[in-house]
């Protein structure tokens, strides 16, 4: 069930005599500076910085000749004999 809007509004009047007009424009004015700063700081992370390049490592190994592959073979159990 959605609240009506008379519901709405008894909950703002509430709020505003509990805190007071002053103390709802300090917090919106808290909250308006830390994004802000957040702005700013996602603005000094920009690409500005050049990456440092990165040589990719080469691994020198021997190419072997190819081998016939064998397919794997699993131990066989002993047979057990018959007795008669």
């Amino acid at each position: 069930m959605a609240p009506s809007w008379w519901q709405i509004l008894i909950v703002l009047v509430l709020f505003v005599l509990l805190f007071g007009r002053g103390k709802i424009s300090d917090l919106m004015g808290d909250v308006a500076k830390g994004i802000k700063s957040f702005k700013t700081g996602m603005a000094d992370d920009g690409p500005d910085e050049p990456e440092p390049k990165v040589e990719p490592k080469v691994i020198e190994h021997e190419r072997k000749t190819p081998q016939a592959r064998k397919s794997p073979t699993r131990a066989k159990a002993p047979r057990k004999q018959k007795s008669g």
